[in-house]
């Protein structure tokens, strides 16, 4: 009798298991299906012909690969890949470079008011960028003697329009200082303590020691900043004028000037184009990247 009640306890535990998986499983696949299928519509939309865009179809009737080249030959895109390749290394090294000290200081550095500091860096991750957008754009145009300004930053224009003023303030962020603070903070500071005895100086220690000990976050990292970087808009739109610096997502929006002619087959070909670098980067650094989300939650 009681083995029977056992089994039968064990049979319902299997069917309920049963049950969450097929239900996780379904959810999984139903998202799946919603992230991609905009992807799908993107590269179909930019293989018909105008007059299909007008009308509801899955597939094109034919299929125009010379959409490609002509959206290419409507704008100098080449120009604007180069600066957006220019753009995001620029701020994925710079943002590899503070995040990492940033987050080693955190994690393992006796700093008076590290708790603090690290709430601070918290409360940064819940200000949307579009909130600090002004008072960014204020300083970049008063930095000292740059642009024409005087010692005091008042004359010219500063960093805009310029390199510096595309690259340099958003080469940081706080999600980048946190997610290298929780990498940082699973290693033994024995290992800090041992480099000190041997004579080895604290950039020493972080940058021979501590940092080859990282490697899924720096990728993790660099991947967020290279997404972040090769789709900015707002700020290059805020910060430049001049059509040498302007990234690709600006030179997309040549197709979308007039809001009664919008060219979606070369928009839609264009930005199949600027989309798949960050796939190929996705698929290159996905074990790494995955690795990295896994382990930043591990530690408080």
């Amino acid at each position: 009798m009681v083995t029977e009640v056992i089994r039968y306890a064990s049979s319902r535990r299997n069917v309920g298991s049963y049950i969450g998986r097929a239900l996780l499983y379904i959810t999984l696949t139903l998202g799946a299906v919603a992230m991609v299928v905009p992807f799908v519509w993107m590269i179909l939309t930019s293989l018909k012909s105008p007059a299909e865009v007008t009308t509801f179809s899955w597939f094109p009737a034919e299929l125009h690969w010379d959409n490609y080249a002509e959206a290419m030959s409507a704008a100098p895109f080449i120009d604007y890949f180069r600066n957006s390749l220019i753009l995001t290394i620029g701020q994925t090294l710079l943002t590899l470079v503070f995040a990492t000290a940033a987050g080693y200081a955190l994690a393992q550095l006796p700093i008076r008011g590290r708790g603090m500091l690290l709430g601070y860096v918290i409360v940064l991750l819940m200000v949307p960028f579009q909130v600090v957008i002004v008072p960014l754009f204020l300083v970049v145009k008063q930095i000292p003697l740059f642009g024409g300004n005087d010692i005091f930053g008042q004359g010219g224009n500063g960093w805009l329009d310029s390199w510096w003023g595309l690259i340099v303030p958003l080469a940081m962020g706080p999600l980048y200082i946190f997610l290298a603070r929780q990498f940082f903070v699973t290693l033994p500071p024995e290992l800090g303590e041992a480099a000190r005895i041997d004579g080895v100086n604290e950039f020493g220690i972080f940058a021979r020691i501590m940092v080859p000990l990282v490697r899924p976050a720096l990728v993790t990292i660099a991947v967020f900043q290279i997404e972040a970087a090769w789709n900015s808009f707002i700020w290059p739109l805020v910060s430049t004028r001049s059509q040498d610096l302007r990234p690709l997502q600006l030179g997309l929006a040549i197709f979308a000037q007039d809001p009664l002619n919008i060219q979606w087959t070369y928009l839609m070909a264009g930005a199949t184009l600027a989309t798949l670098p960050m796939i190929l980067l996705f698929i290159l650094a996905q074990r790494y990247f995955v690795q990295g989300l896994a382990n930043a939650g591990l530690k408080g």
